[in-house]
Parts: structure tokens; sequence; C-alpha cells
């Protein structure tokens, strides 16, 4: 005020401008504070849960408690709340400078400071155990129980008990447990090249000293999806987790036998009741000790007593509730687990699998480019003698002078040669199918030649079978048709062929529609037929129907040449 009036001349703006800037500064404490309280509470329930649902839910919790209190008018409770908390908060704060001043200098800790959870245990018993042992001597020295054999010097001077017992302990604990419980895991170096890695978790990028590899995952994870996270179990570091740890260090302190009851259903429950009951009793306690700061009321103790075990009552079942809750959702997530991890490994044998038969298709995609070179280049090299033969064979018909017997004989030579000739073709042909290489093209094919030259060339073959041939075609046939005569010729024989060599009674008919300017061929047979399983299977190189494979008939199918 004496400032404000030095400004203003009236002593009514000096008080209304020194009131708000009071105001003004106690709301700015009051929203740091409450801001604060937020992270803290953020940060442990985190970690606790492994959930973060925001900081402005934890800000409005805060904000909420502290009206709630106000109200209630506890202070004189809170008084007596903050004093001990002032003793833990000094305990925690020696058991801090203690590492850092004395544990690292002395390599009883490692040389850097590490922060995030994928490499740290859940407790560290250096700060927790000396923060614990520095608490309780300080509480039993601000109570009074060392005024009988220090005098009254201790509980003056609590806080300095609870400083100077941590920065004592935080030493001796770290060289009894030789510093192993700082690190869980070493971290793993990442290339100084990248400036930045993203999470495989919330695909976000961040620093590389903001990152840990993760192996649930396979691969970076920032630390806030780490801490955040709760179905990996921590797999990266086994026996770190807080329940372990007890577990490990009961086995050192107790027999096991004891340590196995005290890790099952019962024991867990005690615990948690135990705890729950705890809170209560220490709540009830803070509101006693609120309302008899006056004087004694004779009914409140009574009435908090009954309100305590009413109280324990509703905590023994809702902690049984909680304890088998914890208990299906661990026993769910473990079978989550299990089944994830069959999943994982059935997806690496299916890559594996997948792997080698691509090794396979190539080795055989391989191997067929080369069988068609090959192919390629016999024909080529068959058809230069061939072409020779073919010429003087028909030299020598034309000869005048040389005899029939020999005009017959150059003549079966000449024929023999067409036919092979015919066959190189089929082979390039084959190479030209598995190449993707065969273009068709479009002739002029007199269409009443063809019939007449397919039906002369196939009824002396149906009739010395004993089975009959027929053409069925319409009256008005057009005498020529587009197409390619060379493929329409050879798949009619192939067709032909493979129905009158599987007829044995009946007959086989070559039947032709013309209709609307195109023409079907239809190829009829009363033999065996095809199953409906082999339809596709047929069409496929060198595959044939299953009846036919049974009955040992000779031949390598339709697809290829088809």
């Amino acid at each position: 005020l004496v400032a404000f009036r030095q400004v203003f001349a009236s002593p009514q703006v000096a008080l209304a401008a020194a009131g708000i800037f009071v105001v003004l500064s106690q709301l700015k404490i009051n929203v740091t504070n409450a801001y604060a309280g937020s992270i803290a509470w953020s940060n442990f329930f985190a970690r606790l849960t492994h959930s973060h649902p925001g900081r402005v839910v934890w800000l409005v919790f805060n904000v909420a408690i502290a009206l709630l209190l106000m109200e209630l008018g506890v202070f004189k409770a809170l008084e007596r709340i903050l004093t001990l908390y002032s003793n833990v908060a000094v305990a925690w704060i020696g058991a801090l400078v203690a590492d850092l001043v004395v544990n690292k200098p002395l390599g009883l800790s490692p040389r850097h400071i590490e922060f995030k959870r994928a490499h740290l245990y859940d407790i560290n018993p250096v700060g927790v155990g000396a923060m614990g042992i520095a608490t309780l001597a300080s509480l039993a020295a601000y109570s009074g129980m060392l005024n009988n054999v220090l005098g009254p010097l201790p509980q003056a001077l609590s806080p300095f008990v609870a400083f100077g017992v941590a920065f004592v302990a935080a030493p001796a604990i770290a060289w009894a447990t030789r510093g192993r419980y700082y690190i869980a895991r070493e971290a793993t170096p990442f290339k100084k090249t990248r400036s930045t890695l993203r999470c495989v978790v919330c695909e976000h990028h961040f620093e590389p000293e903001d990152m840990a590899t993760c192996p649930a995952y396979g691969g970076t994870i920032c630390s806030l999806c780490c801490s955040l996270d709760a179905r990996c179990l921590d797999a990266c570091k086994p026996r770190s987790r807080m329940r372990e740890q007890i577990i490990d260090g009961l086995r050192v302190l107790f027999p096991q036998p004891l340590v196995q009851r005290l890790d099952s259903r019962l024991g867990h429950y005690l615990g948690v009741f135990s705890l729950a009951v705890a809170l209560i009793g220490g709540t009830l306690t803070l509101l006693y000790f609120q309302e008899t700061f006056n004087g004694v009321d004779p009914a409140v103790q009574p009435l908090l007593w009954k309100v305590f075990f009413v109280l324990a009552v509703i905590a023994g079942v809702a902690s049984w509730l909680f304890i088998l809750a914890q208990e299906s959702r661990h026993v769910a997530q473990q079978e989550s687990t299990r089944q994830m991890q069959l999943l994982t490994r059935e997806i690496e044998a299916h890559k594996r699998t997948d792997a080698k038969l691509k090794e396979a298709k190539e080795a055989a995609e391989a191997a067929n480019l080369a069988k068609s070179r090959f192919v390629t280049g016999l024909s080529h090299e068959l058809r230069t003698p061939l072409n020779a033969m073919l010429g003087y064979a028909q030299l020598l018909e034309q000869e005048r002078t040389a005899t029939e017997p020999v005009k017959d004989a150059v003549g079966v030579i000449r024929r023999s040669g067409e036919h092979l000739s015919e066959l190189i073709d089929g082979l390039l042909d084959i190479a030209k199918v598995e190449a993707g290489k065969l273009h068709l093209h479009r002739d002029v094919v007199a269409l009443p030649a063809l019939i007449q030259q397919l039906t002369r060339m196939f009824e002396p073959q149906a009739a010395g079978k004993g089975i009959g041939f027929v053409f069925e075609g319409p009256v008005a046939m057009p005498a020529h048709v587009s197409t390619d005569g060379k493929r329409l010729r050879q798949i009619l024989i192939n067709l032909l062929s493979n129905a009158i060599k599987f007829t044995d009674q009946g007959r086989v008919t070559l039947r032709l529609k013309y209709q609307r300017q195109t023409a079907t061929f239809e190829i009829e047979d009363t033999g065996p037929g095809i199953p409906g399983e082999d339809i596709e299977r047929i069409f496929a190189p060198y595959e044939r129907g299953r009846l036919i494979d049974k009955a040992g008939v000779p031949g390598m199918g339709l697809g290829l040449t088809i």
C-alpha cells in the first residue's frame, strides 16, 4: 500500500490498486500451484494406471480438491499434513542430492541420468529406500519419540533429520545393491545421421534422446507411449516391474513357502484391504484432530469408530471385487499375449513359406525360360537340314527320268518332312505361348473347304474305331470367314482327335452354327465326359482329367496346344 501511495495521490486509488495487485498475485499463485499439481497427478497416475486422459482433467481434479478442502474448513488438519509432508519432501530432496553429489562421483550410480521408463526399474531402492528411512526417522523425531533419549532438539529439527538420514542412507543402499537397480537394460544406440525418429505407436517424430527400442512393437517408441502402454508387460526388461521386485525382495528376507502364500489371491487381497483400511483410518484421524482441536467432544470418537468399521466392511468387499477384476484382466491379457505370439509365429512361418515359394517359382520360371530358349534354338537348328531335305525331295519328284517306285519313296520322304516341319512349327508355337508372344493373324479362310478337309481326315479314323462321325451345319454357310486359319485348324484337329480317342461307342459330332456373322463350333461325343472339377484343370499345360490319368491313356492334355 505504501508503494502504491507513492504512485497515486489519492488514497482510495492506491488502496484499490493494491487490492487488485494482491488478487492478481494470489490468482497467479493459485493457477501455478494448480498446474504444478496437475503435472504431479498426471505423471503419478500415468505410471500407475498406464492411462493419460489429459492434463486438463487433472487440473480440474486438483482445483476441485482444493475447493472442497477450503469449503470444509479443514485448515487445522491441513497444517499437520503440510508439516508431515515437508519432512517427506525434505527426505526426497536429501536422497536426490546424495545421489548426484555422492553416488555418481563415487561410481555407485551411472554417470548419466536416465529418465526413459523403457530403461528403468519400477522401484529403485536407493531413492525409495533412503526416502522411506529418512521419513520414518523424521516422523519419529517430530512426534517426540526421541525426546527421552536426545531431548527436544530432534523434534525441533525434524526436517534436518530427514535430510541427513536420506543423505547417508542413499549411498549406503547404493553400495549394498551395487547400483544394479538404476538401469534395467542398456540403451540401444541410434545412428547419429538421423535427427528425428518415428514412434511406432503414435507415429510422431521425436529426437533420439526421447526414443527407445521396443521389442514388443518391433521399432522405436517415445517415452510417453512407453509409459502409457500396458499390453507389452515390460517385455524389454524382465523382472523389473514393482510386483516382481517386491516378490524378489521378499524371497531374500522370508522362506519360499511364505512368499508363495503372500503372492496368492489371499495375500493380494490382504494387501489391498490393508492399504484401504489405512487410508480410511488416516482420513478419519485427520478429521478427528480437526473436530477436536478446540476441545474434545465425547460423541465424536464413537461416531468415527462406527464410520470406520462401516467403511472397512465396504472396503473389504470393494477390495475383493478389485482383486477378482485384476485377476480376470491379467488372465485375459495373458491369453491375448499368447494368441498374439501364436499369430506372430504363424505370420513368420507364412513369410518363410512365401519366400521359399517365390524362390521355387523363380527357379521354375528360369528353368522354363531356359527350356523355351532351348526348344527355339533346336527348332531353328532342325529347320535348316529339313528345308534342304524337302527341297531335294521336291526336285526328285519333278525328275522325269525317275521311276514310279522311286517317286513313291520320294513322296513318302516329302510328306514325312512336311509332317516334321509341322511338328517343329508346333514346338515354336509352344515356346511362343509360354513366353506370351503368340500373335494371331487375320486371314480369309474358305470355311466349306476347311470343313471338308476335317471331315475327310476324321471319318476314316472314326470308322476304324467302329464309331460314327457326323457333321451338322447350317444350310446357308458363308464361303469365307476372317480368322487365323492355322490356329483354327489346329484347335479343331486337337479337339476332334481327343473326342475320337476317348469315344469307344456311339459317335462324334462336329456342329457348326452361324448367327449374326459369328461362326460357333461345337464338338460332341458319347465318351466318358469331363467331370465338373476338371473343367478348369484340363486347360493347364500338361494337365488331364483324373479319369483319364487312372485309365493310363498316354497323352499331354489339351492345354498346351489349345
